[in-house]
């Protein structure tokens, strides 16, 4: 356990995102992964909420983009400002983006003489399955961002949005990517929560698994080479039934420790944009290695929220028979008494579940392979 925990170099994050009060969200789940893995974190929230929007019911308020800035300049004026890593997350107004984006533009100009010493993780929340969740005008303020991050985390809505590429196969997949990396110079894009039609690269996870029928998710990534050309590489997983808040922001908190390692390994920290060599390929990459044991540990963390989550729901099922109320207000507090409940139980029981962000389990099930775009694409079209 203590060797586990040393694997990722000393890293000092500076995490800009949500807060809740009770449950696992925005910053609430990337600060205790990341320490967890070792990481200093030190936290500005872009909004201070009792418990996730999930639950329908919330008290607090969002932050100004001007708090945003004191906070950080607070930091500056005690020196607590010397950060190898940025993570920002949810931003609720144009504002908060362009004050993040400052932030983040000055950390790399103090960091241009030694390359590699800051590093933005840039993961734009706007919205997911066609519907945008945050006001329109965030949408031109991330993409007038792209060019000063290093890695970027969008869903597949959200990079659609971004490269102006309606994704719907690989090919487009690939466009979209390319059009990342060449129009807006993002050196690192990794799209997540993609449904594409699967391919015989696609990752097994047991042997005894129907791949023909399961339902999957993909994740996609790239560094590109130094003329900016894609080095793709795909890891799919089975999508479990339940939907949990909070999963993005645990993704990209344990992909910012677990990216400082390989990038350590690769020797590679010291490199703009921890950019590997030309000739190392898409599955080798830092950014491939390091999402293989983010999906493992995350895959054993889910699994094991998802059986909380219809324990519950069986338990809560045979209460509520042997107390049966009647009329419309009774079936009315049901629905609401139901919902809180479910809602609880599908929190992401991360910290429970410790052991898989330190030991990733069943790693040799979640590789990352190449992404032939030619021929996976004949084979979607049979």
């Amino acid at each position: 356990m203590a060797e586990a925990q040393h694997e990722v170099p000393e890293t000092r994050v500076l995490a800009i995102a949500s807060h809740v009060t009770s449950g696992y969200v925005g910053n609430t789940m990337a600060t205790f992964c990341m320490q967890v893995l070792g990481c200093e974190v030190s936290a500005i929230h872009t909004v201070n909420y009792s418990n996730h929007v999930g639950y329908k019911r919330v008290k607090g308020r969002k932050s100004t983009s001007e708090e945003i800035a004191e906070l950080y300049d607070g930091l500056k004026d005690a020196g607590l400002n010397k950060f190898d890593v940025m993570l920002s997350g949810y931003c609720p107004s144009a504002a908060i983006v362009e004050e993040v984006g400052r932030i983040a533009r000055e950390r790399k100009f103090q960091s241009t003489t030694c390359p590699g010493s800051f590093f933005w993780v840039l993961d734009p929340v706007m919205g997911d399955n066609g519907r945008i969740y945050v006001a329109e005008d965030t949408v031109p303020a991330y993409r007038s961002l792209l060019r000063d991050a290093d890695l970027i985390l969008p869903n597949q809505f959200e990079a659609e949005l971004l490269s102006e590429v309606k994704i719907h196969d690989l090919a487009t997949m690939n466009q979209a990517i390319t059009k990342l990396h060449q129009a807006h110079r993002v050196p690192n894009v990794l799209i997540t929560s993609i449904r594409l039609p699967p391919t015989q690269v696609s990752t097994p996870t047991t042997a005894s698994e129907d791949q023909s029928t399961s339902a999957k998710l993909s994740v996609i990534g790239s560094t590109a080479t130094s003329d900016m050309k894609p080095r793709l590489f795909r890891i799919t997983v089975p999508a479990l039934p339940v939907f949990f808040s909070g999963t993005g922001d645990m993704f990209a908190a344990i992909l910012v420790a677990r990216l400082r390692q390989a990038a350590q390994e690769a020797d590679v920290l010291n490199k703009p944009n921890w950019r590997s060599d030309d000739d190392v390929a898409g599955p080798d990459l830092p950014l491939a290695k390091a999402v293989e044991k983010v999906l493992a540990s995350m895959q054993a963390i889910l699994k094991d929220t998802a059986q909380h989550y219809e324990s519950t729901i069986r338990k809560y099922d045979s209460e509520t028979e042997l107390n049966e109320g009647t009329g419309e207000d009774a079936e009315n507090d049901k629905y609401v008494e139901r919902h809180l409940r479910l809602t609880r139980a599908a929190e992401v029981r991360v910290v429970r579940n410790a052991k898989a962000l330190l030991n990733p389990p069943d790693l040799d099930s979640f590789k990352a392979h190449a992404v032939n775009v030619e021929s996976d694409v004949e084979q979607e079209s049979r």
